[in-house]
């Protein structure tokens, strides 16, 4: 379920304005498992009372954000200037786009970069050559965290106290039957991602995607992203991407970081 950020929580300024986070609440509640949604299912699922969910949606309809077919809701194409505005904004089809298609062009599959979101990584930017149904990596989508590649490598970039806090505070899910649920091991798997500076997993978002990740850094060393890539299981393997991938994905993470200064609206993009 989504919750709507509290004004009680600690971390809220005085200025915190509580209708404009539940109208982002709302948008945010449509997916692909829920493309429509009566009033009633969206107050449920970002837990607002009904006239409060009716306000945001009524506010959100005469913006041109939702649409609305008899008794059902759903997202209008404006939500995508939303996206595209932080797109071009923070130059990512300049900086990041031209080595993620190196990387394609070189090992065919998919590459993407990503940043983390709580206990979600969010995709920046994505390129990718493969057709076959599996999770949509494509800019803008989220997932678990601890079952991708990348969000390994950025958790395990964390201080010990800040890693141990996050892993008390997640619920882990199973995505395919392979996925890590056991926060003991996870948190060995995110030592061993930390002293080997990157991270390979097998099937535990979705099945047949094999991926191998490392950190993108800032000029003070701090990880502030993560750039992988990505194949079939079956096809590879996590020694085969170490073998054959890992030092020029390095490389392509240490340019992405040396371009940065010269882009400081990305760099504060990714490092905030």
């Amino acid at each position: 379920m989504l919750t709507p950020p509290k004004e009680t929580k600690d971390d809220r300024p005085a200025e915190f304005v509580e209708a404009l986070a539940k109208g982002l609440a709302i948008l945010e509640s449509f997916d692909e498992s829920h493309p429509d949604m009566t009033l009633s299912e969206v107050a449920k699922r970002v837990n607002l009372s009904p006239a409060a969910a009716r306000r945001s949606l009524l506010t959100l309809k005469a913006l041109g954000y939702v649409g609305q077919e008899g008794k059902r809701f759903h997202l209008r194409p404006k939500v995508m200037a939303l996206g595209s505005a932080f797109y071009f904004s923070a130059r990512i089809d300049e900086v990041l786009q031209p080595d993620l298609r190196s990387l394609v062009e070189r090992f065919g599959d998919a590459s993407s970069v990503a940043t983390l979101d709580g206990h979600s990584v969010i995709y920046v930017a994505h390129h990718s050559r493969q057709r076959a149904r599996r999770a949509a990596a494509v800019a803008g989508a989220a997932y678990p965290a601890f079952a991708t590649s990348m969000g390994r490598v950025l958790v395990a970039a964390k201080p010990d106290d800040e890693l141990d806090d996050w892993l008390e505070t997640l619920e882990p899910v199973a995505l395919t039957s392979k996925t890590c649920l056991d926060k003991a091991h996870l948190r060995e798997e995110l030592m061993q991602v930390r002293e080997n500076g990157y991270a390979t997993t097998v099937d535990q978002l979705d099945y047949g995607i094999t991926a191998l990740a490392v950190p993108v850094r800032d000029f003070e060393g701090r990880t502030i992203a993560a750039i992988n890539s990505s194949g079939y299981t079956g096809l590879v393997t996590p020694e085969k991407l170490v073998a054959e991938r890992l030092p020029e994905l390095r490389a392509t993470a240490s340019h992405i970081a040396s371009q940065l200064g010269r882009y400081p609206v990305l760099a504060n993009v990714l490092r905030n």
